[in-house]
């Protein structure tokens, strides 16, 4: 293989031509497919109403439900907001059948307070309408926990379920 040793004596110019064009083509590209998004800072922050304070009628603070339990695991008080008390004292000698009576009852009136609170009308959204807060205590049974779940949540009315609240949260179960 032989090497040209001849060396010209014209001087390499660049074509900067086609290189402009290329750099206005990929500016050209950024520019049409830039996609101006709205400015970040929409938080969408529930804050609470500015009114009376303690007014029962501001369903934007958390509903909180306190269960207790007694060292069976039953249930024995559910506490709403801590002021509104149903007491679930065992009765000497009762069966079974009037203890769950006696929870339907409770759990009924629970289901009661947050229709008045809500007026029997679901949220428009999801992200709307009232939180409940659960407080359990560590050794409640969980059927209890469903119960009160299901009481807060909605009520069915034939083969139409109404939706009251969406937005449920639990507090950390309290150890004993």
């Amino acid at each position: 293989m032989k090497f040209s040793t001849k060396r010209s004596s014209e001087k390499a110019e660049l074509q900067l031509t086609s290189m402009i064009d290329v750099i206005f083509l990929l500016l050209i590209f950024f520019v049409m497919t830039f996609r101006i998004v709205a400015q970040e800072g929409d938080f969408n922050i529930r804050m609470p109403l500015g009114g009376g304070a303690g007014s029962a009628e501001n369903i934007n603070v958390p509903i909180k439900v306190r269960l207790r339990a007694n060292s069976a695991g039953d249930l024995s008080d559910l506490i709403v907001n801590d002021n509104l008390t149903f007491m679930v004292q065992p009765v000497a000698g009762e069966d079974i059948e009037a203890k769950l009576v006696r929870e339907k009852q409770i759990f009924g009136g629970l289901r009661g307070f947050i229709l008045q609170l809500t007026n029997g009308v679901a949220p428009p959204s999801p992200d709307e309408g009232p939180e409940v807060e659960i407080d359990l205590d560590y050794g409640l049974r969980y059927g209890y926990v469903i119960q009160a779940v299901t009481a807060v949540t909605g009520q069915r009315q034939g083969d139409e379920v109404t939706r009251l609240v969406e937005r449920i949260k639990f507090a950390p179960p309290r150890k004993p």
